[in-house]
């Protein structure tokens, strides 16, 4: 065995010894496999139906020329810029991530607090009822435990405007998935691949929305 392979070999081992008990794949199975046939349960369990209602709801949004509001924290904050911009350049929907201008984010971070980052911008941006809130998240928020309160008070204020609620989380008990009206739940199909999963499906559906007859109105390069 190469030296290259046998340390990556010696690293894997480490790994799954660390993860102990936790690790949820059997015995002589390799992780790659185990990750793959759980993206494999995801898809084939995702909710078709719930996708072609967001569908219809962004296509809506176009419609009547408002605009799209995609929230995130974390790795779901980069899925929203890369999906502001498919929304933007496939689908001609006018659409906006919070996330993506630091400066205000940290400006009202440091003066306000995180908890109203998202809800202040919204504000400032004088969302309205012709628009609609897509979340993407993995809890979607919980104001009970203190876990992206920033996405709670963003729904809440939403709800307050008028707007649409449209979502793409991992869990289908946090705040956003029971105050949306259109959410996509990614399941849970295994407890310690919620976070990849879900955001890694994120992008899935999102690139399936922007393919959409309903809502593509560009051609991609390749």
């Amino acid at each position: 065995m190469a030296g290259g392979r046998r340390l990556a070999w010696r690293h894997g081992q480490v790994l799954a010894r660390r993860a102990g008990a936790g690790a949820s794949w059997g015995a002589g199975m390799r992780f790659t496999d185990h990750f793959l046939e759980q993206a494999a349960a995801v898809l084939e369990q995702l909710d078709r139906g719930a996708i072609e209602a967001l569908a219809d709801e962004l296509a809506g949004v176009r419609h009547r020329g408002g605009r799209v509001f995609v929230l995130g924290v974390g790795g779901s904050a980069a899925n929203a810029a890369h999906a502001v911009n498919d929304l933007r350049k496939l689908a001609g929907v006018e659409a906006y991530a919070p996330t993506d201008n630091v400066a205000e984010l940290t400006a009202r971070t440091n003066d306000e607090g995180w908890e109203t980052v998202f809800a202040a911008w919204l504000a400032g941006s004088r969302l309205g009822a012709a628009d609609a809130l897509l979340v993407l998240s993995v809890g979607g928020g919980d104001p009970q435990r203190q876990v992206s309160v920033n996405l709670v008070r963003a729904v809440e204020y939403g709800r307050q405007q008028g707007c649409r609620i449209c979502a793409i989380v991992g869990r289908d008990g946090g705040y956003t998935a029971r105050h949306a009206d259109v959410c996509v739940v990614v399941p849970a199909v295994d407890a310690v691949l919620v976070t990849p999963l879900t955001e890694a499906f994120q992008a899935v559906v999102w690139h399936l929305l922007v393919s959409h007859p309903k809502l593509k109105v560009a051609a991609t390069k390749w």
